[in-house]
């Protein structure tokens, strides 16, 4: 009877946090860029926690829980050529309001220094007044202002907005 009651007890403590959780989702978002690659990101929909943002360090590398791109063939961003393959998607921060969006050839394990030599710079744009994303969003949508005519890679975290031409 004991344990009828520790267990009732639990379930009471413990039914209200499994009604509130949400489901984060894996997602997969495949375009066809303008210069015929098809491109495919695979991602989970992690909570935007802005603090980590804050706390990163100016000029490193960071992807957020891993994001990745694959490319079927070459593409390029503002001249620079991206080879076919495997990317992590992530950020480098310049300043406390000026990052820019990068790709890590390959894989990145948790906690691992990325090589300098494998990261590329996106030509970017960031924004910090774009609205808030709960969850981190990522796609690939044609591009206005200085990216129209291209495909943008988009990373929507918390209030940053990051955009990258890649076509």
């Amino acid at each position: 009877m004991k344990i009828v009651s520790v267990l009732c007890v639990l379930v009471f403590l413990l039914a209200p946090s499994f009604a509130l959780a949400h489901p984060h989702f894996s997602k997969t978002v495949t375009a066809k860029l303008p210069s015929g690659a098809e491109a495919t990101i695979t991602y989970g929909t992690t909570p935007a926690n802005l603090s980590r943002a804050e706390s990163a360090e100016v000029g490193v590398f960071v992807a957020p829980r891993g994001p990745k791109l694959m490319l079927s063939a070459a593409a390029s961003s503002g001249g620079t050529e991206i080879p076919a393959g495997e990317y992590t998607i992530g950020v480098i921060k310049n300043s406390a309001d000026d990052w820019t969006m990068a790709l890590y050839t390959g894989g990145l394990a948790r906690g691992e220094t990325p090589d300098e030599a494998k990261i590329i710079k996106l030509d970017s744009m960031y924004s910090s007044d774009s609205g808030t994303a709960e969850h981190m969003l990522i796609d690939i949508t044609p591009g206005h202002g200085k990216f129209e005519g291209k495909a943008v890679l988009t990373l929507h975290f918390g209030n940053m907005l990051l955009a990258g031409a890649i076509s």
